[in-house]
């Protein structure tokens, strides 16, 4: 008799493992320390978790710890190719997208990008993914295929941060006269307009920039100047919060290193730099407004070390991201997602 209450009370707790297992969570969250929210990181909980699958049945999660924290580092999954990595990015976002002009393409197959080619001992400045356009992803990833020897770290910064912390003064310019971004497809100097614009027909061009609101102007031999005026801060469709979005950093002259500012200037006009941003009533940003952002930017950013295999994602509308500069090999591939309209956001908003 005794044996056979043991033997039920085995059962029982038999059971009661199996109901625990059924709510068993396959990640786990964390943060990288107390005061910082971003990014949030999870990793998982349980040996070969399907990092794709999950993520394919937790999009709502994921898009809600976005929101709240501007970003997820996916770190531990056991990913180990660009391919691992476009399909976990097809699982978070809606649709990936593959037509993108100003990043070189990861092989011949395939929706991923490989990161800005940019000088190894030079830093990539913060900047919102394609806030100088009318229309961008609301979702980037990175995913970390060779870790630098030294330096390479991709700092996030949380815009919503950036623009409460601005002054007052420089805050309401940027919302009132947004900005002009000014760029020149110069042969040799940046990516050419027959790249960009996937064609040699300059009439396909003239109408693909009219489509999307640019000023375009042919000069010189082959070159293009093509002025564009976008939104300096927006507000977040779904949280309603007013993020510091743009690339103003990116394009501004100021920006760069002297040696570099100077040897530019010595040989262009400031209308005819590769870049440039100016207010969108087209005066100029002064350079001590310029100083103060990127103040607020160094005080709010994020760093951490790359791991290979490492999957971040964030919010582009929330989070901005740089890029230290590195020694020895490095590979970061990219996968930009969900592509919206400014001009819906408008008139939803409206």
């Amino acid at each position: 008799m005794e044996n056979t209450i043991t033997a039920k009370k085995s059962i029982g707790a038999i059971r009661r493992k199996a109901v625990d297992l059924a709510h068993f969570n396959p990640v786990r969250e964390s943060v990288l320390s107390d005061d910082q929210p971003l990014p949030l990181v999870i990793e998982p909980a349980a040996d070969q978790v399907d990092l794709a699958d999950w993520a394919r049945n937790n999009r709502d999660y994921i898009n809600a710890k976005l929101h709240q924290h501007g970003g997820i580092l996916f770190r531990g999954f056991a990913l180990s190719t660009p391919q691992d990595f476009e399909r976990v990015a097809a699982s978070i976002y809606k649709e990936i997208y593959a037509e993108y002009g100003d990043l070189p393409r990861e092989g011949v197959a395939g929706k991923i990008y490989t990161s800005t080619p940019y000088p190894e001992d030079k830093a990539i400045l913060y900047h919102n993914e394609s806030s100088h356009m009318n229309a961008w992803p609301t979702r980037i990833s990175f995913f970390c295929v060779v870790a630098a020897k030294e330096g390479g770290c991709s700092p996030i910064v949380d815009c919503r941060k950036v623009y409460k912390q601005l002054d007052p003064a420089v805050r309401e310019k940027f919302e009132n006269l947004g900005l002009m971004y000014v760029r020149n497809f110069s042969d040799g100097l940046d990516v050419s307009w027959q790249r960009f614009f996937h064609t040699e027909d300059r009439a396909i061009v003239e109408d693909a920039c009219a489509k999307q609101g640019f000023i375009a102007e042919w000069y010189g031999k082959d070159s293009l100047r093509v002025r564009q005026r976008c939104r300096g801060v927006l507000r977040h469709p779904v949280t309603g919060e007013i993020s510091f979005f743009n690339q103003v950093q990116l394009h501004h002259v100021h920006s760069l290193d002297a040696d570099v500012r100077n040897s530019l200037l010595s040989i262009f006009k400031r209308e005819d730099l590769p870049r440039h941003v100016y207010y969108g009533d087209g005066s100029p940003i002064e350079d001590s407004v310029m100083d103060h952002i990127g103040e607020v930017y160094e005080k709010n950013a994020v760093r951490f070390k790359w791991r290979e295999g490492d999957m971040v994602t964030l919010d582009n509308m929330i989070t901005a991201h740089a890029r230290d500069p590195f020694v020895g090999p490095r590979k970061i591939v990219v996968a930009l997602g969900d592509l919206v309209q400014g001009a819906d956001l408008d008139r939803a908003s409206a």
